[in-house]
């Protein structure tokens, strides 16, 4: 059959009846659809705009607050122009509506490239594949990543430097108030990057026929920092809290902020990197968008000293971020505590 030479999904299943066999999970680990959490007051969506006003330390206490408690939370009044995003998301889906010929051209499964389309996770090691397809890019500093990125359609360079910039600089401001919200001084965790990256992926989630039977990305953490999602107005998103998976609906001119696993190292287990999925949808494709942002490779991470005391010891040893990052590609998605093993080990 011609379609089994296709590399990307969405070529794969136009006008599929059924999830091909090596999409479809084991019974024991797929998405059971009638147990989720659909109430709306599911996380907390915090008003940036208190942050530069008398309502600054209430804003504080409500970021530190969610850090804790979910390890997610939305953003309104963020700063970042309506119209930046809303070329954002055209952009992402004019890429993906390109002639299969056209964005092959950025094609690699080389998960070391710094600007990539690819489909699934990692389809070197993995035994079942994710419904989804995607470009992901580095974007910090701008001038060093730039001109590898597609240059079809016309204007995305333009528009998607515009949104990592401004991505960028939402980041900046939430990574002050995190330190803040920690007791640490303001400018703790900016220090603690190195010389900082940030990576982007455009993620791409073709109509499923059966989307019982697998996932856009099955449960896992974020490696990185801190990311920062910007989602279509198609629901996919979900994060485990007390044990139940929560739906969480995109909200227009909205940001989805969850802390990765560096934030729960650098906080010394007082904040969270959570286990999040992203479903997918029968009727409908669906982009999510989201801008990762992480220590430099030759980072040192480690728990902050100011945090550590007799009653609360350095849950973690010191590991650079390259370290974390490789070992990460190398086990994939199903290894969903990798932190754990950068624990320090009780005697």
């Amino acid at each position: 059959m011609a379609t089994t030479t296709k590399l990307l999904l969405a070529d794969l299943v136009s006008g599929v009846k059924h999830v091909p066999s090596n999409y479809i999970r084991p019974i024991s680990d797929r998405p059971n659809l009638s147990d989720i959490d659909i109430s709306e007051a599911s996380i907390s969506l915090i008003d940036l705009q208190g942050l530069n006003g008398p309502n600054h330390s209430h804003v504080i206490e409500q970021i530190g607050l969610a850090c804790q408690t979910d390890g997610f939370f939305q953003v309104k009044n963020h700063g970042v122009p309506e119209a930046t995003i809303n070329k954002m998301l055209n952009i992402a889906k004019e890429f993906f509506r390109l002639p299969e010929s056209e964005r092959l051209k950025s094609y690699s499964d080389d998960p070391t490239r710094a600007t990539r389309l690819s489909t699934s996770f990692n389809i070197k090691t993995e035994t079942v594949s994710n419904w989804r397809d995607f470009l992901r890019l580095h974007c910090y500093p701008l001038q060093d990543f730039v001109h590898e990125w597609p240059s079809n359609p016309p204007s995305f360079r333009e528009d998607v430097a515009e949104y990592c910039t401004s991505a960028r600089g939402l980041v900046l401001r939430l990574l002050e108030a995190i330190s803040e919200s920690l007791g640490l001084r303001r400018d703790y965790i900016y220090k603690a990057l190195g010389k900082h990256g940030q990576h982007m992926a455009l993620n791409y989630y073709p109509p499923c026929p059966q989307p019982e039977l697998t996932y856009g990305l099955p449960g896992h953490t974020d490696v990185n920092l801190i990311t920062v999602l910007l989602q279509d107005d198609v629901p996919g998103l979900q994060v485990l809290r007390n044990g139940k998976w929560v739906a969480i609906n995109p909200i227009p001119n909205t940001f989805v902020v969850n802390l990765g696993d560096q934030m729960q190292v650098i906080s010394n287990d007082l904040f969270k990197s959570v286990l999040h999925r992203a479903l997918v949808n029968i009727n409908k494709e669906r982009i999510s968008i989201p801008t990762f942002y992480c220590p430099s490779p030759d980072a040192v991470i480690g728990p902050a000293t100011e945090l550590i005391d007799d009653d609360h010891p350095a849950a973690y040893r010191k590991f650079t971020y390259a370290d974390y990052y490789r070992r990460f590609w190398k086990e994939g998605l199903d290894t969903q505590c990798l932190l754990d093993k950068f624990k320090v080990s009780t005697p």
